[in-house]
Parts: structure tokens; sequence; C-alpha cells
């Protein structure tokens, strides 16, 4: 049996720069991943089936059936590579469902790394990021799981060193469900301008006002990472409803852990670390 992370993207900033025709959006977005995430394992079938049995503290909150993200890439690869062996695999959901940190895009990224090892799949003789992107905007991003600055509807990627390697991170969850769709057709059409990957702190979330409208639960979320000892940052990521914020050193990131988990024992919390 392999065993693979699926790893949680954060968005550090994500401006919406136009709604295209189609119904997708023009996005700048600056993607890092934490340390930890989802835990997938597969072993080989020689029949060549696929299963998938989800387990973990939200498992009872998705379901296992064809349209699973997991599935679905398992399938993608499979017919790809022409592959005759089939896998038995398990998830282990251990970040909330619609949560903003690319939960089932990075599960169906894990899935591609995961199942290439699996089979023994030569990278050369597949397009892995063409099948990334068939899946869903963020898995391109997810398959690398490094920190890259993403464009168009996250499919644009370019590698940039920001220096932010082993940074404490903290993501805080109010473990209410926040859909994408809505949040996207809550943005107000404005262009508030390009993102620059280097002043990525003085960026911003677009998506952040129509998620809270959405979910006004996710503001207390915010003024209260915003209002911790030794937090240097603190935003929403993508559409929510997980925010986060960032430390100076990793005592401060735990000891802020802490205190959230006595204030608001309903609330979701992961410390962790950039990749």
């Amino acid at each position: 049996m392999l065993h693979e992370t699926a790893y949680a993207k954060v968005n550090l900033a994500l401006h919406v720069r136009a709604r295209r025709p189609d119904g997708y959006h023009e996005l700048e977005s600056l993607f890092v991943f934490c340390a930890e995430g989802d835990h997938l394992s597969a072993e080989p079938r020689d029949d060549g089936t696929l299963t998938l049995a989800i387990e973990g503290p939200f498992g009872s909150e998705l379901g296992a059936g064809g349209d699973n993200l997991v599935l679905r890439a398992a399938r993608a690869l499979q017919v790809a590579a022409g592959a005759g062996q089939g896998a038995s695999l398990v998830l282990d959901k251990i970040l909330p469902i619609a949560s903003g940190i690319g939960g089932g895009s990075a599960d169906a990224a894990a899935a591609l790394r995961l199942l290439t090892r699996l089979w023994g799949v030569r990278p050369q003789d597949i397009d892995l990021f063409a099948i990334a992107e068939s899946l869903g905007a963020d898995v391109p991003a997810c398959l690398g799981s490094q920190t890259v600055f993403g464009a168009g509807v996250g499919e644009r990627l370019h590698a940039v060193d920001l220096d932010v390697e082993g940074m404490p991170i903290l993501l805080v969850n109010p473990l209410l469900p926040c859909p994408t769709g809505p949040v996207f057709r809550g943005w107000d059409g404005v262009d508030r301008g390009a993102l620059s990957p280097e002043q990525w702190r003085d960026g911003r979330n677009d998506l952040q006002c129509p998620a809270v409208a959405l979910v006004p639960e996710i503001a207390p979320v915010l003024d209260a990472l915003a209002g911790l000892p030794g937090v240097t940052l603190a935003r929403m990521s993508g559409s929510g409803a997980t925010c986060f914020a960032l430390f100076e050193d990793e005592r401060a990131r735990n000891t802020a852990e802490a205190a959230i988990r006595a204030a608001h024992p309903g609330w979701w919390t992961m410390g962790s670390v950039i990749r």
C-alpha cells in the first residue's frame, strides 16, 4: 500500500478581475500549501476495478460515488495511461468540506500523484497537467502543491520565490459550508486591480465580502485571528469559509491555536507550516 498527502491549499491573495461569458472568472491568485492535509492510500487491484472508502472526521459528509473527484482522477489517469490495473483507495478526510482550502482538488491531485507511482506510469507518457486541468480549476496548482502564482481560472501557473517556506500558519473554519458558486455570483463585478506576487501582503481576497454576506460567521473568525499576538497577516482563503493567520514563530501559532480552541470549541483549527 502506498500513501500520499493531499496538502491543504491556501490563497494568500485572490483578485477577481472579470466575469467571463462562459460563467467562469478571470482570477489572479497566489497559492501556497500547508504541510498537512487529507491522507490518501491505495493498493493495486489486478481486476482493473477502482474502489474508494472514505473515513476520518469529515468522511461522513462526502460521498464515495462515481462523481467523487478521487475516483474521477483515477479513471482519467487509468484511461490516459492505458493502465490495466485498478486500485483500492482509502481517503482519510481531515479537511472540512466546501471550505476554500482545496480539499476536493487536493484529493484529486493526490490521487494522480499516488496512482502514477502505484501503477508505474511514466510521466513522459501522459499529460498529467491536462488531466488535472480537466478535473477542476484548482487541481493543476494542487498537483505540484508548491508556491505558485495562478492566472486565468487558475490554469496559467508560474513559479514564484517568496521565501515563505516554513512560515507558521493557522487555519480556522467555523464549520459552516460556503459553496463556491454562490460566493462567486455575489462578487460585485468591480476590478480592483492586479495582484503583484512580490507585494502579496498588500493584496486582498475579493471573495471575502460576498463570502461574509453568505456566511456571516466568517467575520468573527477573521476578527479573532487578527487580534491574536504574533499575527502578521489574517485573511480568508479561496471562497471561504476557512480563514488563516500567519505568525512570527511556531510558539505564537501554537498559543493562538490553543486560545481559539478554548474560546470557540465549535470551530475547526489546524496549525501547520507552509511547504
